[in-house]
């Protein structure tokens, strides 16, 4: 199952997403499309001694969008953005999945254009995941959409629910919906009317989550729109940041002190693996009708090599048709 990779995108691209790809190519046996500058590209893969050794094509892609720029430049005026030719390239079935670090608002585009949507649904959605008590949840949507109707956080829900079940092995997974407290009443007019078209629905809805409870493990899957999403998982990675900060000047202390500070580094160590987004590497963009993994813009190598093994997982598992099959079952029980 061969994965296209945009090799171009990312804050650290080329270098760090070369990098990534080949030791998932190493690890795992993925073949890649590594799609691009030609040059650039085989000038990365020249630094890596096993590279000629593995199954790796380069698809010469000569344009990039920016980080600063509009997304509709992908379908209006790059015709050779790297991310629009790696989706390209999965719609005619060179590869069975996309892996992009790089702008999110292109590779959703990018993807609605080459894939289209899974019928039913309205709205793709990304499916961050993010620690919790006991294991792990899966969050939606985590910046595609900014604006929602109820109606598009029920089609979450039943995305999200096919995904931990297709993820994370859970065959009743718990839905949530993040609201600003626990009461069916809480929350604002569109959390509110969600609450009840997920309460009627066939799923097996826990009720509201409220902030404070994301990472508590009170339900597997935690639907919101996609600005709250993305401020909840932004507001949780600079917490993290400034909490290493805080230990940091605590290690550098009087050595009275140290001894506790370097016990907190090495448990800050444990707790960064499981927040870190190389444990996943990448959220999948649910609900389109082919794959696509997008990767933290910051993703070092360690992180696209996890994201680009997910997404030969998740296309060997062939995870977008189990979605439509699951979306069919919620309209048809609807």
């Amino acid at each position: 199952m061969r994965v296209a990779v945009d090799a171009m995108g990312g804050d650290f691209a080329p270098r760090s997403v070369v990098e990534g790809a080949v030791a998932a190519a190493r690890e795992a046996g993925v073949a890649l499309l590594l799609v691009g500058a030609r040059d650039d590209i085989a000038r990365e893969l020249s630094r890596l001694p096993d590279a000629d050794t593995l199954d790796i094509s380069i698809v010469d892609a000569p344009e990039v969008v920016g980080m600063h720029e509009p997304p509709t430049r992908v379908l209006r005026g790059k015709r050779g953005a790297s991310v629009r030719v790696a989706a390209e390239a999965v719609a005619r079935g060179d590869a069975g999945a996309l892996f992009s670090a790089g702008h999110t608002g292109a590779s959703v585009l990018a993807s609605l254009s080459a894939f289209g949507l899974l019928p039913g649904v309205d709205r793709p959605a990304l499916a961050a995941t993010i620690p919790a008590l006991g294991g792990v949840a899966i969050l939606l949507d985590a910046g595609a959409n900014l604006e929602c109707r109820p109606q598009h956080l029920l089609q979450f829900a039943v995305l999200g629910a096919g995904y931990a079940r297709a993820a994370l092995g859970l065959s009743d997974p718990r839905v949530g919906l993040l609201s600003t407290g626990e009461e069916e009443t809480k929350g604002n007019e569109l959390t509110r009317d969600a609450h009840q078209v997920l309460k009627a629905s066939s799923l097996n809805f826990v009720g509201n989550v409220e902030a404070r409870d994301l990472f508590a493990g009170q339900a597997d899957v935690i639907v919101c729109d996609g600005f709250t999403g993305n401020i909840a998982l932004k507001v949780s990675e600079g917490m993290l940041e400034a909490a290493e900060h805080v230990l940091a000047d605590e290690a550098a202390r009087p050595a009275g002190t140290r001894v506790s500070a370097l016990l907190w580094q090495q448990a800050r160590r444990r707790f960064r693996q499981r927040l870190e987004h190389a444990e996943h590497g990448a959220a999948p963009l649910l609900g389109v009708g082919g794959l696509c993994l997008v990767g933290h813009g910051r993703s070092t190598a360690g992180a696209v090599r996890s994201g680009v093994l997910l997404a030969h997982r998740l296309a060997g598992d062939r995870l977008h048709s189990r979605l439509a099959d699951d979306v069919i079952s919620a309209l048809a029980r609807r």
